[in-house]
């Protein structure tokens, strides 16, 4: 699996904001880090990017289970992503503005799906 937190060394990936949703994610790998107990919660990490090989964006987050077969994203402001959101302009969004874009990015992504697939690897 790709490491999640290498996504900020690749090389940064210039794009207008509004045409984030264009970018198409493929899932490059999920990792369980923390099966969990009845103290702590199973917690992993996920990493995407897109599927056209150049530009090479990515995002990567961290997740837990919050309830058997419910995972969340861990923090939607900790997410790692080469990725920098130009505005109409073609300068670069302020950081709390930037934020909101992969967060609708991830959101369309089937990720719970992986996240499940990978925490019933662990279990099996």
């Amino acid at each position: 699996m790709t490491p999640a937190w290498i996504v900020c060394a690749w090389p940064p990936v210039l794009w207008q904001a509004e045409c984030a949703p264009e970018l198409h994610f493929v899932h490059l790998g999920t990792k369980v880090l923390s099966r969990g107990d009845r103290h702590q919660p199973c917690s992993g990490q996920t990493v995407w990017g897109n599927a056209a090989p150049e530009p090479a964006a990515g995002v990567a987050w961290e997740w837990i289970e919050i309830h058997e077969g419910v995972v969340a994203i861990a923090d939607p402001f900790a997410l790692v992503t080469n990725l920098q959101l130009l505005d109409e302009r073609g300068e670069r969004l302020p950081r709390m503005q930037a934020a909101l874009h992969p967060n609708e990015i991830l959101h369309a992504l089937p990720w719970q799906n992986e996240v499940q697939r990978a925490l019933s690897r662990v279990a099996a």
